[in-house]
């Protein structure tokens, strides 16, 4: 059966950018401004705040796991009163290779693994809409081993490394979407596959998206009235179903366009389309370039 919460983790093609162990003592914050740069931290000892904005703030606890797949502006923090006076922008780097928030001379309040990973695909901003903005989970040791062997392996210089770390990130990103509390989830993918029927009509789309399905066809996959399924579908996965197999669609054929030499005649084939025409003019409204544009310019980004 098709998992589509696996391959749009495999399409988002996660990668390790780099991770540290990072304590604090004492009064100490941080602002961070990132370019939804994926951002992941594990709480290895005491506690702290974690500020994002547009979430309310998360005080993390020993064991706690957050992930923030599009970081843009968050914030961690003592749990003790802080100022913008005691912004710290530079961890200060400690013997034992780890970094230092706050003062340096006394026994550390909390210890974190934080890191960065980043997404190849070129289809990111898509396949990150479907996901909650904010993953935080609280006692699962499953995720903090995940991501100790991937701050190990990110470290080491052994064989295959970069393999190993790129199967690892994917291990990872699907354990932390699965142990979050689905039905809770904001629109998304999450939520919708939360749900048992319309989890039916998303596997659907997923297994066969070369049918001309329908409305009305998908909401009898998911044993639904039209209307139903139109409205739980699209409050629950934030996309009317027809937006949704087309931004799908058209996922698949960007990967299929970068990655392969197949003509276009049979990608237009692979992605629902019964003719070349009908997928470029599909293809050129929702990318804004047509398919032998988008070959050029994926080709040129690879040549720099």
């Amino acid at each position: 059966m098709i998992d589509p919460l696996a391959e749009v983790v495999m399409l988002l093609q996660p990668q390790a950018s780099f991770s540290k162990v990072v304590s604090g003592a004492g009064r100490w914050r941080v602002h961070r401004t990132e370019h939804g740069q994926p951002f992941y931290c594990v709480v290895l000892e005491g506690s702290c705040q974690l500020d994002v904005v547009g979430q309310e703030s998360i005080i993390l606890q020993a064991g706690d796991f957050v992930l923030i797949p599009a970081a843009h502006d968050y914030t961690t923090s003592s749990l003790l009163p802080t100022t913008s006076a005691h912004l710290v922008t530079a961890p200060v780097a400690l013997p034992n290779g780890e970094f230092r928030l706050g003062t340096a001379d006394i026994p550390h309040d909390v210890r974190l693994l934080i890191g960065h990973c980043a997404f190849g695909s070129a289809d990111t901003d898509l396949l990150v809409s479907l996901l909650p903005q904010l993953i935080h989970i609280r006692g699962e040791k499953r995720l903090s081993t995940l991501v100790q062997l991937v701050a190990d392996e990110s470290r080491a210089a052994r064989p295959a490394r970069e393999v190993i770390l790129a199967r690892l990130l994917e291990v990872l990103l699907i354990e932390a979407l699965r142990s979050t509390q689905e039905t809770n989830a904001p629109p998304g993918l999450l939520r919708g596959l939360a749900d048992e029927r319309l989890a039916a009509a998303i596997r659907k789309i997923h297994e066969r998206p070369t049918q001309r399905w329908t409305v009305a066809q998908l909401a009898k996959e998911a044993a639904l009235s039209r209307s139903t399924f139109f409205a739980r579908f699209s409050q629950a996965v934030g996309a009317a179903p027809m937006e949704y197999l087309l931004a799908w669609r058209m996922a698949l054929a960007k990967k299929l366009l970068r990655t392969s030499n197949t003509g276009i005649a049979d990608i237009a084939e692979l992605v629902g389309y019964s003719s070349a025409s009908a997928f470029s003019v599909a293809f050129s409204r929702h990318v804004g370039l047509s398919p032998r544009q988008y070959v050029r310019e994926q080709l040129a980004l690879s040549a720099l």
